[in-house]
């Protein structure tokens, strides 16, 4: 899980970071549709389309992360090196 540190020392915050996991994964498959169609020669139209969608969870993920992890990320108490506290990358 990301963010282990986080989680550990806020053990409420692992329902926000399951939720900008699954925000992740959304993404990634976005991305994959966005290759598929730049790739196959899809309109423009589509592809305008398939940015927008992009650009909207992307915009609507950075709010959500910025509201819910700010606060307790300045928080933190680490000593510890950056893998161990943000997760694997």
């Amino acid at each position: 899980m990301p963010f282990p540190a986080l989680v550990s020392q806020h053990p409420e915050s692992a329902r926000v970071v399951r939720m900008l996991r699954q925000d992740h994964d959304m993404i990634s498959m976005l991305l994959s549709r966005f290759d598929v169609g730049v790739k196959s020669a899809e309109s423009p139209t589509t592809i305008a389309q398939h940015l927008e969608g992009i650009a909207a969870i992307m915009e609507s993920h950075f709010r959500f992360e910025e509201r819910e992890l700010e606060p307790l990320l300045d928080g933190l108490e680490l000593h510890a090196q950056p893998g161990d506290v943000l997760g694997p990358m």
